[in-house]
């Protein structure tokens, strides 16, 4: 199988992909890369026929293969369909009973693509999540679902499959369980084309690398001759320069966990935490996709219901003990995968970060100035004051995440809770990022609670480790 770009253009959202052009002969793959906001996804959606195109795109597909000659686009984040109908979902979801029994499970979503059972079984134990198949969808983690997207794209054996950010949000061992299924699947004919934003996130199959800068296409090389020239990008952070103090609460315990346990029906989530963690520790959270990280956060954030039903403490106060949920968030800078896949799309990036002081998904109060100023302040810091006003939709992904990271520190909080914070980051962003959460920690007295899969995410001020497996501390 061939393809062949000829001067792709594309428009969405105010945003030019213009002119594009390279050609890929049998058995070459490729990744196309470039920094948040260059074009990487619009150009994905382009090439799977998802997105109205000027220009040329010749795709020879084989006729002597089993695969089907057509092209599959696998985003990052799957929507999901429930047996209401009802499309999408909202934040909090997974945490509510009644709507996870309205979710079709793992195995019902995948039989609506093919009944060959023996391949649905094969796909979930290469990828480790045999144990998920009779799981609501609603249910999994948000490197569960990562593997589950993954599954359902190779259930149908296609000859062209585009994968948006694949390894974002898997941990170590899943990450190179898929390198090894990609490997397979463009031996046995698949051509692959995969967006990622940082290098270790190239597949081994691949054989070129296609840059994009703003727009434009800046390289197009082969794997081994992009790494060799490509160094990353550097640039120092102004820590003095950011608007940072401490929080000037007073508490002992910022976390106090005992005996907490959280179960659905009889499957239990989280079993028997003894968890304490005192002001301005930093803690990395770790554990393999679904070891009940993000629920255990979840019960910190006042998210889930559950946390009412166990000995819990906040701020050296007892949950359940008259507190409103707003009183609790009010403390907490937070974010997650989830959040950013249900945050409103409509609002400004301002609007966006501003709705942090009030703890809203939308921005419903009027801000002071001394706020309006300090968002402006964060936004000059970190360059990024021209993208204020555009719609959240308007901008990529990846710019959508550090906007709601910045969301996170507005407050000064004196806990932050960061849940895989750099997923969807290109490589310069996380290095900037995790030298951001440095400062902060440095500078301030913030207790700080981090989840990532990967050593070259995770600050250097973390202090205090505890790993999580099948729900229980190790």
């Amino acid at each position: 199988m061939k393809l062949t770009a000829n001067h792709i253009t594309t428009r969405q959202g105010g945003f030019e992909l213009r002119n594009i052009s390279f050609s890929l002969n049998d058995k070459e793959n490729l990744v196309i890369t470039g920094a948040s906001g260059s074009g990487k996804t619009m150009l994905a959606k382009a090439l799977s026929g998802q997105l109205f195109f000027t220009g040329e795109l010749k795709i020879d597909y084989s006729t002597d293969t089993h695969l089907f000659p057509k092209a599959r686009h696998v985003e990052q984040r799957n929507t999901i369909k429930n047996r209401s109908n009802r499309i999408g979902g909202y934040y909090q979801q997974r945490y509510n009973s009644t709507d996870n029994e309205d979710s079709y499970t793992v195995s019902e979503e995948l039989r609506f693509i093919s009944n060959d059972e023996k391949r649905i079984d094969f796909l979930l134990s290469e990828l480790s999540i045999a144990y998920l198949k009779d799981k609501p969808l609603l249910q999994l983690s948000s490197g569960e679902h990562k593997r589950f997207q993954i599954v359902k794209a190779l259930l149908e054996p296609v000859q062209l499959l585009v994968m948006d950010e694949p390894f974002v949000g898997l941990d170590v061992a899943s990450a190179k369980k898929l390198n090894e299924i990609l490997t397979a699947v463009s031996t046995a004919g698949t051509k692959l084309v995969v967006i990622a934003g940082a290098r270790h996130h190239f597949p081994d199959c691949a054989t070129h690398v296609l840059e994009l800068n703003n727009g434009i296409q800046k390289n197009f090389l082969k794997k081994e001759d992009f790494v060799a020239v490509n160094g990353a990008a550097s640039q120092i952070l102004n820590s003095s320069a950011l608007p940072l103090r401490k929080s000037g609460m007073n508490f002992e315990n910022a976390i106090l966990m005992k005996n907490v346990t959280v179960k659905y029906n009889d499957k239990i989530i989280l079993d028997n935490i003894n968890w304490q963690v005192k002001k301005g520790e930093r803690w990395l959270l770790k554990g393999r996709n679904g070891a009940g990280k993000s629920t255990l956060m979840s019960l910190v954030v006042a998210d889930n219901p559950q946390a009412y039903s166990n000995e819990i403490y906040l701020f050296d106060k007892r949950r359940g003990s008259g507190e409103s949920i707003w009183d609790i968030k009010k403390n907490i800078g937070f974010v997650s995968p989830e959040m950013v896949a249900f945050f409103d799309q409509s609002i400004s990036c301002f609007d966006a970060i501003a709705s942090g002081y009030f703890e809203s998904m939308c921005l419903y109060k009027k801000l002071t100035e001394e706020q309006n100023q300090h968002i402006h302040y964060w936004l000059k810091t970190l360059n990024i004051t021209n993208l204020a006003q555009k719609p959240l939709a308007a901008v990529s992904s990846g710019m959508q995440k550090l906007f709601l990271l910045i969301r996170s520190f507005i407050k000064n909080p004196p806990l932050l809770l960061l849940d895989e914070p750099c997923q969807g980051l290109d490589e310069f962003q996380t290095k900037e990022f995790v030298k951001l959460v440095d400062a902060i920690c440095a500078q301030t007295d913030t207790t700080l609670v981090y989840i990532s899969h990967h050593t070259n995410e995770v600050p250097a001020c973390i202090t205090n480790v505890m790993e999580l497996e099948d729900g229980r501390a190790i």
